[in-house]
């Protein structure tokens, strides 16, 4: 795969996915995990948000790996390790995104041993790792904005 420019309209759309679906996790009754897993229509939502957010994340570092770098990855730890490797994202950021890759993958094939309780867990505890890796990856295209592709 040949190098090229980032699409500057895809990874705003998947900024956006992930701003939307982080929003909408503040939206939820967080303040205790008893009131959060009190109503399974919650549970649900927040499952969603979460998941949504994160599949967000990874296609956004595959975007990145693929059009600007010209390395098609298919494994979610290997973007992270990518990422680093490009310098998209520091050491920590790295080791976040493959622990968050890791929530995903959990949500998706193993849904039916994440409990309501981790769940609590990962959202109140965990969302500011999706944002902290997000943000990086947004500050690296604008700091490089030879590698995007501004046309719309």
């Amino acid at each position: 795969m040949v190098p090229g420019l980032i699409s500057q309209k895809i990874a705003a759309a998947k900024l956006d996915v992930i701003s939307e679906m982080l929003g909408s996790v503040k939206s939820l009754p967080l303040a205790s995990e008893n009131e959060f897993t009190r109503d399974p229509h919650m549970v649900a939502a927040g499952e969603s948000y979460l998941r949504r957010a994160l599949e967000a994340l990874l296609d956004l570092g595959r975007h990145v790996l693929a059009k600007g770098f010209g390395l098609p990855v298919a494994q979610y730890a290997a973007i992270a390790e990518q990422l680093e490797a490009k310098g998209v994202v520091a050491n920590d950021l790295a080791a976040t995104l493959k622990l968050t890759a890791s929530y995903r993958i959990r949500l998706v094939h193993q849904y039916d041993v994440v409990t309501p309780s981790e769940l609590y867990t990962i959202l109140t505890a965990k969302i500011p790792d999706v944002v902290a890796v997000s943000d990086a990856i947004r500050s690296w295209l604008a700091e490089n904005p030879e590698r995007v592709d501004k046309s719309l």
